[in-house]
């Protein structure tokens, strides 16, 4: 007798993205009329570069809509390249290079090009919400390494020893971090690198952050410290949140030649290219230097620092510091509310939006993104230290 095989059953083990039911609340209200104030953006709030945009417009205009070379075209790879040489000492030719539709793209790439079945993959927590849901749909196994509050929500090197076991494959380092913004030291890359070269354990490297880091701090890519990482590493990036490009849907990840021809090969039978006029808006991008993520990274600086400076004198939460990306990651567990009760008494209460922390492994913490005006960050905060205040 047939069974129900409507569904298949690697995707009965996927679960809901943890900030779908918020947004939909917060479009809800909006559409009735309320002022709601949202702090749940993962996505820099500032427009693309007209450059890049007319980039774009060009290609289209030039009848550049066919399709490319699946992984991207040589030009593009090639910018990427030097792109890699500049800012991340990693000597990735374009062979070793694939382009895809978003950083997301890339990784989930990545793991289905890495994962047999039931393979493991260390994930430090707390961690971005599609990491274990990626896992799963590989039908490898998530595995998350608790980190602590006082060393900044970072694995240290006794943290990954202590989860290795023969199943281990892979290890995903994400600095600068979403959700905590926290960006990790060459020290301390050196340390986990040691021990991935040790155990001979693959490392996806997520740097779609790298331009936003603040006081000075510099970012480093794991790949980069020695020939032995390098030759385990699949280093991860893209133009959504450095050019603010989100919508345009560019990524890419530099590795081993033989992982990245799999990848692409991969990408053969899936999507294809990616978008070819994105592409060349993406050239543009690459071409036109970094005084556009400069800029944007010092407004996200001014903005944290603003934001720090209302939250510690806020009753019943706390926070570290973020060193880079565009979040602050709170705990709230003083309220005596989890992540999702919180969120939606905020919504509710204060008409102000944040996302639960539950979906990042953290169910007594909430993510702010600070990648909102000047005006909307002073009313919101305004909402959440009286909402905080109920608690005495």
């Amino acid at each position: 007798m047939r069974i129900d095989t409507r569904i298949a059953e690697r995707l009965k083990k996927i679960h809901p993205s943890s900030t779908l039911s918020v947004t939909s609340k917060v479009k809800q209200l909006k559409s009735e009329g309320y002022d709601v104030i949202s702090f749940a953006a993962g996505e820099p709030d500032f427009d693309t570069p007209d450059f890049i945009k007319d980039a774009a417009i060009s290609a289209i205009r030039s009848g550049f809509t066919k399709y490319t070379q699946t992984s991207g075209t040589l030009e593009l790879k090639k910018l990427i390249s030097n792109k890699f040489k500049k800012d991340n000492f990693l000597n990735y030719s374009p062979d070793q290079i694939c382009v895809s539709c978003g950083a997301k793209h890339s990784i989930f790439n990545a793991l289905l090009s890495l994962l047999n079945a039931k393979d493991e993959v260390l994930i430090p927590v707390p961690y971005w919400v599609s990491y274990p849901e990626m896992v799963n749909i590989c039908e490898g196994t998530a595995r998350f390494v608790k980190t602590s509050y006082k060393d900044n929500f970072k694995i240290t090197a006794q943290d990954l020893e202590k989860h290795i076991t023969p199943g281990v494959k892979a290890l995903i380092i994400n600095s600068p971090s979403n959700p905590t913004g926290v960006v990790y030291t060459k020290d301390e890359l050196q340390d986990l690198a040691d021990i991935c070269v040790k155990k001979n354990i693959f490392v996806i490297s997520d740097e779609i952050y790298e331009k936003l880091i603040y006081d000075n701090l510099k970012h480093f890519s794991i790949a980069s410290l020695n020939k032995d990482i390098y030759n385990l590493t699949i280093t991860i990036n893209g133009l959504s949140k450095s050019y603010s490009m989100t919508g345009w849907r560019i990524g890419y990840l530099g590795g081993p030649q033989d992982i990245v021809e799999a990848i692409c090969k991969l990408q053969d039978h899936s999507t294809s290219n990616p978008t070819s006029i994105a592409q060349k808006a993406a050239e543009a991008a690459l071409n036109g230097g970094d005084d556009f993520t400069r800029n944007i990274a010092s407004e996200f600086q001014k903005r944290r620092d603003y934001c720090i400076s209302r939250l510690k004198v806020m009753k019943k939460i706390n926070y570290i510091v973020p060193q880079g990306a565009f979040y602050v990651f709170c705990d709230i567990s003083k309220t005596g509310l989890d992540s999702k009760s919180a969120s939606y008494e905020l919504l509710n209460e204060k008409y102000l939006a944040l996302i639960p922390g539950e979906g990042f492994g953290k169910d007594d913490y909430v993510r702010i993104s600070f990648a909102a005006s000047q005006e909307q960050l002073e009313k919101g905060l305004d909402r959440l230290e009286s909402w905080l205040n109920k608690f005495g």
